[in-house]
């Protein structure tokens, strides 16, 4: 029989990670956090991500809010309490010394929400521990040369020199060497953005293995787990 079958949260917890339980208080802190919004979401571009919710964090309760809102907001809150207890464990587990840094939240910028997803981007703003965790991980990819080269050949187009954009130059019609900045003057800022991104997917795989045995309370499920009535799960 599996785990989950058998094991379940006690009162006052909102999942149960790795036989601990985890308090409701927490989740009721991170919703105490976010920024409050109304119940209209304009001018707002579209939100990409993986795996996540697509959107901002869930608006705070307001006189629009319905009640599958609020329990969408509950359901997303437990995911970011349960990433950075699951990443205060990994960091034990690497031997990584203890952040020292208070738990907070703030506005998470719009970049990171499309980038992230609405719940890792959160997650990483509230947890010094998963910040922690996400830097291991980042600084252990190795970018090959090759990889660098590689992209430096197929974005051409981020390589102009100010006096080719200037100019109007099709970066990929009729150009000169002299129309491109020098590979090894870019390639630093190339390598460091592919470690970034391998270190993104890392810490993604991660926490989707980590928090594969957590067990829910009811009403802490995932936002898009669809054996609950309210899933979205948006793209």
């Amino acid at each position: 029989m599996n785990q989950q079958e058998h094991e379940h949260p006690p009162e006052g917890a909102c999942a149960l990670v790795r036989g601990e339980p985890i308090p409701r208080e927490e989740v009721e802190a991170v919703l105490a956090a976010v920024p409050a919004r109304d119940g209209k979401r304009p001018g707002e571009a579209p939100r990409k991500g993986r795996g996540e919710l697509r959107d901002q964090p869930p608006q705070a309760r307001s006189q629009n809010t319905t009640p599958s809102t609020e329990r969408q907001r509950r359901r997303w809150a437990t995911q970011v309490v349960v990433a950075d207890v699951l990443a205060k464990r990994a960091c034990k587990e690497r031997g990584l010394p203890p952040p020292d840094t208070p738990r907070t939240l703030g506005p998470v910028p719009e970049a990171a929400v499309a980038g992230l997803g609405s719940i890792v981007a959160v997650a990483l703003a509230y947890s010094p521990a998963a910040r922690t965790l996400l830097a291991h991980l980042e600084a252990r990819q190795a970018i090959p040369e090759a990889a660098v080269r590689e992209y430096y050949e197929h974005n051409r187009d981020r390589f102009l020199t100010v006096d080719a954009l200037r100019s109007g130059v099709d970066p990929f019609g009729a150009t000169t060497d002299a129309d491109f900045l020098p590979y090894e003057h870019v390639k630093a800022g190339i390598e460091g953005e592919l470690r970034q991104a391998a270190g993104r997917r890392a810490f993604f795989s991660w926490l989707d293995l980590a928090r594969a045995d957590v067990v829910y309370a009811h009403g802490h499920e995932h936002p898009g787990d669809p054996s609950h009535p309210d899933h979205e799960h948006r793209h």
